[in-house]
């Protein structure tokens, strides 16, 4: 159908479609196209491409009685291109979203323990911490703020953090 209003905007006034019963050759290309599909969606999918490619390509058909070789022609090769395709499988699909919602519930964890394990710092190590991570500081910004040298906050970050990942691989 869609095919058959492209070509009323291209044929010149007056001129209709120009002899062509698109409606007949999506028809047409449907029957072919369920030679080559699984089921009726992908029928469907490749009838379409087919139909599309074949009005555009509609003015290098050289004789009207060969128009439905020149349509199973189209077709097959429609065929091919569709399941050159790489798509993932519904299945992949599917594991990939059960997967995503698997990680997102695993990363909220992660967090609620990450932050349970600052809780316990000293104040000191909660503040440098806070500084860097949630204000996004430097370390020369964090030495700034507090009066204290850089080589001071390089050390007890390092410290801080090490401290962090002990607790959270006990955890």
């Amino acid at each position: 159908m869609e095919a058959q209003r492209l070509d009323r905007k291209a044929a010149p006034a007056g001129n209709g479609s120009g002899g062509w019963n698109w409606e007949e050759i999506r028809r047409t290309c449907l029957r072919f196209a369920y030679r080559y599909a699984k089921n009726s969606v992908e029928a469907e999918d490749i009838a379409q491409d087919a139909v599309l490619r074949a009005w555009r390509k509609r003015s290098t058909l050289r004789d009207r009685a060969s128009l439905k070789p020149w349509l199973a022609a189209i077709v097959r090769n429609e065929a091919y291109r569709e399941y050159g395709r790489n798509r993932p499988a519904p299945s992949d699909i599917l594991d990939a979203q059960e997967g995503a919602e698997d990680d997102r519930v695993v990363a909220t964890a992660e967090r609620a323990d990450l932050r349970a394990a600052v809780e316990r710092l000293n104040e000191r190590d909660r503040q440098l911490v806070r500084l860097r991570y949630d204000e996004d500081l430097t370390q020369e910004g964090i030495a700034r703020r507090l009066g204290i040298p850089d080589g001071t906050v390089k050390v007890r970050l390092h410290r801080v953090r090490a401290k962090l990942r002990r607790e959270l691989e006990l955890a």
